[in-house]
């Protein structure tokens, strides 16, 4: 049995679960623990050894550059793997991290095999492979493509099934055409994405509440917020080959504000219908949940709706 063991940091629940469930399917011998935030993960480093850590970058009480700053002034945990797991993408951020002394940067949304192949690269640079390729079976989990940490954790997306009238795509169900539901209010301001076999005279969808941009394992797509409450978000995308899945991990970008004020919010799609009543729907409404816990985060979409962004149309739910 492999003596690897990984710590796993990030608020949001959600994240550290299907981080840790995609080590234990590749990697059954693996040990995991996880933590809240950068203060809890250092009072867990202080106690016990760890061969890796993964860790979210925007966290209460302490991020995840201060206990990778932290870790690296400790003379046990120098040369520790660490790796950034964060929507924190900018070339300036990897910089820093690099600067601070990480091992691998992962960005949100991922893959899982994006994920692991960081994995395997940081445990390999301090000679600990071995052990933990050991644990894992001849032949790598191939039922992931059909479980839903595939979806979580952004898996190879296969076409969407059709949906029934008024309900969420079903992420279980065979390859078919496309997603099909009855027509929501409208919405306006949607940015073209790259046309995908889209007529030219094609106009998007009116009555929008603010633009953004969604992060998918897939590929980025251009949105409107149709909707925005404290939890979730209701958002309208231009339909690509590649259909969004339900649990699709996810971040999505807001910029608002007449001093651009950008927040990165990460989530996943709860639900994905079509637009329009039909299966060549080139509108999609997706609505997006926030996983984040973090109290700037959520002060950030307090304020968006405070100013009225989607004072008119909350989501169900909030």
């Amino acid at each position: 049995m492999s003596k690897i063991s990984v710590l796993v940091v990030d608020d949001a629940s959600f994240i550290r679960d299907l981080v840790k469930k995609c080590l234990r399917n590749y990697f059954p011998g693996i040990r995991t623990e996880d933590a809240i935030n950068g203060k809890k993960a250092q009072a867990m480093l202080a106690k016990e050894a760890f061969d890796l850590v993964l860790c979210d970058w925007e966290m209460p009480e302490m991020s995840g550059l201060e206990l990778l700053t932290w870790c690296r002034q400790q003379d046990n945990l120098k040369s520790m793997p660490f790796i950034m797991v964060t929507s924190r993408g900018d070339k300036e951020n990897v910089v820093q991290a690099i600067q601070a002394g990480v091992s691998g940067y992962v960005s949100k949304p991922f893959t899982n095999e994006q994920l692991l192949t960081k994995v395997k690269q940081a445990l390999n640079k301090v000679g600990k492979l071995d052990a933990l390729m050991n644990s894992a079976p001849t032949k790598m989990n191939s039922a992931f493509g059909n479980d839903s940490l595939s979806a979580l954790t952004g898996g190879k997306a296969a076409v969407v099934g059709a949906a029934p009238a008024a309900a969420a795509v079903n992420p279980f169900a065979k390859p078919a055409a496309a997603a099909a539901a009855p027509a929501a209010a409208p919405s306006r301001g949607l940015l073209n994405s790259p046309p995908v076999q889209a007529p030219a005279a094609s106009k998007a969808p009116v009555g929008g509440r603010g633009q953004g941009q969604l992060r998918l394992p897939s590929g980025t797509q251009q949105c409107v917020i149709k909707a925005l409450s404290i939890k979730e978000a209701l958002l309208v995308v231009k339909r690509t080959e590649t259909l969004p899945q339900i649990l699709d991990s996810a971040v999505l970008d807001l910029e608002q504000g007449d001093n651009a004020e950008i927040a990165r919010l990460n989530g996943y799609l709860h639900a994905v219908v079509a637009h329009e009543p039909k299966p060549d729907s080139e509108w999609l409404q997706l609505t997006f949940r926030f996983v984040d816990q973090d109290a700037q985060k959520l002060d950030y979409i307090s304020r968006l709706i405070a100013r009225g962004t989607a004072q008119k149309h909350f989501v169900p739910g909030a």
